[in-house]
């Protein structure tokens, strides 16, 4: 294993110098939303004459006299001595907040700033801070860490991510120092997990001990090694620049260092990233076939480890150019799925992330963020420009991808073994949100029985590592909490999703995660109303801005927030998260929520397939039908509809009002 440290020092290193500035026009129309029916094209974003600008590969100096057109985010990372100026100097000011520089460079640290959006008149700033933990993996030490800082600095709750991280919401700005530096000198970092750069790596959150899962780990424990900024910033703000000493496997060493093929700045504290880092976020799963536990598509990249008929991995397939923010009625943004690129051996893979990240961060726009993701640039150059591009920092051709089988989610909720005699539990955290009883119990149980947990990228938690005796006193514990065996949650609830939005994010536009809990309970009303039996289910998520933290676009029945108390709604992914469901009504008032639910899971109920899901209906009947039901009279929909049996539950809805509201065509 080698050595490295987490600092640097703080000398002022200049912008580097060998840069040159490479061209490209704008986006093309899109056709990666994986629908059935009435698949609509995305229109070219702005004239084909506009030039677009990007850092490009930091080899090959040449002059321009053009000076690229930049975001103002870009000039604050130029500017920022990587990622240190103005910040080190605005935490240690008096006031409340800090200035709009420090607001950026800070979520490289992991945190946000925000205020309370319900509160007139001065605004009660704080901020909220984010772990990175590689496959949702949380040392005992850490877990107890962030349960004492949760209640001494923070509003006495944790929150569990979509990404297998914790969220620590309201710590004050005076607070800060002290709450970054007791996480780092326990076992864990913030470091990357906001910012322009490469987030938190997503794996399958169960601890099996075959030889598939635990390389799918080790994978991605690797891959966020790769891509840790290695200048230091963050010990030199949060800890004075003391040195925080960690292995790292050699040929992660060997891969970063490596510039065969022009992908590193030379002489740079960041050889990967530069002075700029990378044009937007970054995101990347790990998985196995069949285990969609991660949402593998919606990833810039997803890597599936592929093995041989004894089980011993060969290498990976890669898919690229997933991503799910979009904006509010402008169509040139949009979700998106990866798609394949490649397969690469597995001695291979750091080289091929590293090839893939390049590609983005000297290629993808820099001028507008909203165009930002790598997304786009896959969208605009096609995916075979893309695979040349890449191969030229990976110095080999991509192998045909490995077929596979069919994705699958698994919640790993529930008891199982993990393959060395010891068990696991995976326990249903409604939104991911621990706090009161259940938040008490769990630090018993976890500090009491010495337990490391993970956390899932549907906001639930397992516990690892329990003997069998051990069973029987922690469910009986747990349930006491709320905490039960998955069979006795409503199964709306088991996979539901929503972000937090009010009152503290400053993009929300309606509620998410406070509103979540009374429109599942009233879909359930809807469920016994129509006749649909307390086993079926819908996957719903929920999000309070377009930018779909909560991966609203891959859900069957999908509310993304477009105005106070209103939701646009997305319908046609699929349980197992393969297919991008689509837009299908905007400004749903939400006391009018039945209105639409109603007749859509009546008509699911009477004319589905044997065995179909709500989502691969609404696929199959396609956006044109259904809206038909909004627009016939009642005479027509029950001869269209209706037995005289079900007479008594149509007219029941019926007579509570049809839903009025105007359809717009597109993704608005």
């Amino acid at each position: 294993m080698a050595t490295s440290f987490g600092t640097a020092t703080s000398t002022v290193i200049p912008a580097d110098s060998k840069i040159r500035l490479q061209s490209f026009t704008g986006l093309k129309s899109s056709h990666s939303i994986a629908f059935t029916t009435n698949l609509r094209g995305f229109p070219v974003p702005f004239s084909a004459h506009s030039i677009i600008r990007a850092v490009s590969t930091p080899v090959k100096p040449e002059t321009t006299t053009t000076v690229p057109k930049r975001s103002k985010v870009e000039i604050f990372k130029e500017q920022s001595n990587f990622i240190r100026y103005p910040l080190n100097e605005e935490i240690l000011t008096d006031t409340p907040n800090i200035n709009e520089a420090a607001t950026q460079l800070i979520k490289f640290h992991g945190s946000y700033q925000q205020y309370n959006r319900e509160e007139r008149g001065t605004r009660s700033y704080s901020f909220m801070l984010r772990t990175k933990n590689p496959g949702g993996k949380v040392p005992n030490r850490l877990y107890l860490t962030m349960d004492d800082l949760a209640d001494q600095f923070g509003i006495g709750t944790l929150r569990l991510t979509t990404r297998q991280t914790f969220q620590l919401h309201g710590v004050l700005k005076k607070n800060l120092k002290t709450v970054m530096s007791t996480i780092i000198r326990n076992m864990g970092s913030t470091l990357g997990a906001c910012g322009d750069l490469n987030r938190n790596v997503l794996a399958p959150a169960a601890p099996l001990l075959t030889k598939e899962y635990l390389f799918a780990q080790e994978t991605a424990d690797n891959i966020a090694a790769l891509l840790t900024p290695q200048s230091g910033f963050y010990y030199d703000v949060w800890v004075d620049g003391e040195r925080f000493m960690t292995s790292e496997p050699p040929e992660v060493v060997q891969a970063r260092n490596d510039n065969s093929h022009g992908t590193n700045f030379p002489d740079s504290p960041e050889p990967i990233y530069g002075t700029q880092f990378l044009p937007r976020k970054f995101k990347i799963a790990v998985t196995v076939p069949t285990d969609n536990s991660v949402d593998i598509l919606t990833n810039d990249i997803g890597v599936v480890v592929i093995s041989d008929k004894n089980g011993e991995p060969q290498g990976f397939n890669i898919y690229v150019g997933g991503g799910m923010g979009r904006t509010h009625r402008l169509e040139t943004t949009f979700p998106r799925l990866g798609e394949p690129l490649g397969y690469v051996p597995k001695g291979d893979i750091l080289y091929a992330i590293k090839a893939i990240v390049a590609t983005q961060r000297d290629h993808g726009r820099r001028d507008d963020r909203k165009y930002s993701r790598m997304k786009y640039l896959i969208s605009s150059w096609g995916i075979e420009k893309f695979r040349s591009a890449v191969e030229q920092y990976y110095g080999k051709k991509f192998e045909p991808f490995h077929e596979l089988p069919e994705w699958e989610f698994k919640s790993y909720l529930g008891w199982h073994e993990q393959g060395d005699g010891a068990l696991f539990c995976g326990l249903h955290v409604d939104n991911g949100r621990i706090g009161g009883k259940m938040k008490k119990t769990l630090r018993e149980v976890i500090e009491k029985y010495n337990l490391n947990v993970r956390i899932t990228p549907n906001q639930n938690l397992i516990l690892c590592d329990i003997r069998s005796a051990w069973r029987h006193p922690i469910t009986t514990v747990l349930a006491q909490a709320g905490l039960l065996h998955p069979r006795y949650v409503d199964p709306l609830n088991l996979t539901a999703m929503a972000c937090p939005a009010f009152p503290l994010c400053p993009l929300a536009i309606t509620e998410a995660e406070r509103g979540i809990p009374d429109i599942l309970k009233r879909i359930r009303a809807v469920f016994e109303k129509v006749g649909l039996k307390y086993s079926e289910s819908v996957v719903i998520r929920i999000t309070g801005c377009p930018n779909g933290c909560a991966r609203p676009y891959m859900a069957e029945l999908g509310l993304v927030g477009d105005g106070p108390n209103s939701y646009q709604i997305w319908l046609g992914g699929t349980p197992n998260q393969t297919q991008l469901a689509r837009s299908f009504m905007n400004k749903v008032k939400v006391q009018d929520l039945e209105k639409v639910f109603e007749p859509l899971f009546y008509y699911w109920k009477r004319k589905r397939q044997p065995k179909e899901s709500f989502g691969a209906f609404t696929t199959r009947m396609g956006e044109k039908i259904l809206l038909r039901l909004f627009e016939l009279t009642a005479q027509q929909l029950m001869r269209m509809l209706i037995s005289r049996r079900d007479l008594k539950n149509f007219k029941s809805w019926w007579t509570n009002g049809k839903v009025q509201c105007k359809h717009q065509q597109g993704i608005t």
